[in-house]
């Protein structure tokens, strides 16, 4: 049977007028881990060679471009971003460098230096506050962000610095801010600019609604990409990364397991996950578990066990009805189908797999499956029972180690 016949997909269904045909999208992707990942409060900073090897895995996953970090925090920091770039450079990485700058020559300078030392592009994401309540907090006036971004841009394209323009805070920010901020910093050489749901503030509809404001008043005519960059307080950063590709972005930005400030970033694993399934993201990303567990690991942010397709119980279950789903499709020899059966995520294709496990709702399926993978006769009678009276009276899933225990007990009996 052909597999398509077996999922009838609504996702791609209806074929409505003008509907966004994800196959043949083209999106970049701007990893910020190292930047903007580090902002969490929980976060700790990992140490260079992590930060290397993460580069690396980046790249391997088909990632374009990274923010190497904020120089204008001091010289530590500068240290970081050249060993960074030269690791880039020499290893020939098939990755954009880039690194925030407040709209400041001071926080500029430091990344015209680095590149000028090693011969590589570093591209400026010049930063500022974009709406009102940032306007009134800070007692700026529009006048004065938009001389800073003349400034602070000028000087980074006269020092032969590609610049990315990022509006903080743009998804609460007037139309006629952004039309002056966005116009100043083209007209002073910007090729990129960036919409920044700084706070999570946005819906998709409005992620939509902005995009395409920018792209018609904005931007129209112009030789400017155009940059999303979301983070989740409302839990909405993936969706919104999807919603502006949908609309038209050209880059969008994300972290490694959502990792950032406050509660996060859109999480970039999560975001290539979709992008692969949707047939957007054509890039092997088999290396997908090792760059979560890496940042994991290095930034001491552990994975939640229920989170998406890296969490301990993603492709786990202990449930009857899910198992004994899993083993038939197992018995019929299709790989393809036991790991779809019961999962949206193939878990093959990201190098993991499913697991049945036993607990108080499991059923006898899910027993003999167990003594069958651990090298247990599944057809004896004494040791079903062992496991599934245990089950029963347990409150939780049955480690492997009290598995071969009571296995044991049961034999001495």
């Amino acid at each position: 049977m052909d597999e398509r016949d077996l999922i009838y997909d609504w996702n791609r269904a209806g074929g409505a007028a003008g509907a966004f045909d994800w196959s043949r999208a083209h999106v970049d992707l701007n990893d910020e881990t190292l930047r903007d990942g580090l902002q969490s409060p929980s976060a700790h900073d990992p140490p260079l060679e992590v930060k290397k090897r993460l580069l690396h895995l980046m790249a391997d996953l088909g990632i374009v471009a990274a923010d190497i970090g904020l120089p204008g925090a001091g010289p530590r920091v500068v240290e970081q971003v050249r060993a960074l770039a030269r690791e880039i450079r020499d290893a020939r990485l098939p990755i954009a460098p880039n690194c925030a700058a407040r709209t400041v020559i001071a926080d500029v300078e430091p990344i015209v230096r680095v590149t000028d030392e090693l011969g590589i592009k570093i591209e400026a994401a010049t930063f500022i506050g974009s709406s009102p309540i940032r306007q009134y907090a800070e007692d700026w006036t529009l006048d004065r962000i938009v001389q800073s971004t003349v400034e602070a841009v000028s000087y980074a394209v006269k020092h032969g610095l590609p610049v990315m323009y990022v509006t903080e805070d743009t998804t609460r920010a007037k139309p006629e801010a952004l039309k002056a901020l966005y116009g100043a910093a083209i007209d002073c050489g910007a090729t990129r600019i960036c919409l920044a749901d700084t706070v999570g503030h946005a819906t998709p509809e409005g992620v939509k609604a902005l995009v395409h404001f920018v792209k018609q008043e904005i931007v129209a005519g112009k030789r400017v990409a155009i940059d999303w960059h979301g983070h989740r307080d409302r839990g909405l950063g993936l969706i919104n990364c999807l919603a502006a590709i949908e609309a038209g972005v050209d880059r969008v930005h994300a972290t490694a397991l959502g990792v950032g400030e406050r509660v996060g970033n859109a999480e970039m694993d999560l975001l290539l996950v979709n992008l692969k399934l949707l047939g957007t993201h054509r890039h092997d990303i088999t290396k997908l578990p090792e760059y979560c567990r890496l940042v994991a690991a290095a930034v001491g942010v552990p994975i939640a066990v229920n989170y998406p397709v890296m969490g301990e119980d993603a492709f786990r279950t202990g449930t009857g009805v899910h198992a004994a789903a899993i083993i038939k499709a197992k018995k019929k020899g299709h790989a393809w189908l036991a790991d779809r059966v019961y999962s949206s995520v193939p878990a093959q294709e990201f190098g993991l797999e499913q697991k049945i496990e036993i607990s108080p709702v499991s059923g006898l399926s899910n027993v003999k499956y167990w003594l069958e993978t651990h090298g247990y006769d599944a057809e004896d009678e004494a040791a079903c029972r062992a496991l599934f009276e245990a089950a029963k009276r347990t409150d939780r899933v049955l480690s492997d180690e009290e598995c071969h225990r009571l296995l044991k007990q049961a034999a001495w009996r």
